[in-house]
């Protein structure tokens, strides 16, 4: 198992947590599974923005991301050189410390599809 701490989110995650996650799955599913209840609007299928996470340590870890990920991200509210959608960036061997955005912008929902 690869620790994830999760920095406070005042909804989501008020006290922050620290969850032992599955490496092979993404850090949006590892943290749903732990109860850390992300938006995730369109079922995981990089197609929005509403899992997007501030990856804060373990980012050069990470895979990095393809191109279709890449220009989602440009439309995160939010965005930082270290963001991530937590539906596309899989777990590894490395620890990581994640930070939930404040907002979230729901392009799957707001039909902002490509």
């Amino acid at each position: 198992m690869t620790q994830i701490v999760v920095l406070p989110h005042q909804e989501l995650c008020p006290e922050g947590t620290v969850i032992d996650a599955a490496p092979g799955k993404s850090i949006c599913q590892n943290l749903l599974e732990h109860g850390v209840e992300l938006e995730h609007a369109c079922e995981m299928s990089c197609a929005c923005t509403t899992c997007h996470v501030v990856v804060r340590e373990g980012f050069n870890s990470l895979v990095p991301a393809e191109e279709e990920e890449e220009d989602l991200l440009d439309k995160a509210w939010g965005l930082e050189p270290n963001s991530r959608l937590g539906c596309q960036a899989m777990v590894g061997e490395t620890p990581l410390v994640v930070e939930i955005p404040k907002y979230s912008i729901n392009m799957a929902k707001e039909g902002h599809r490509k």
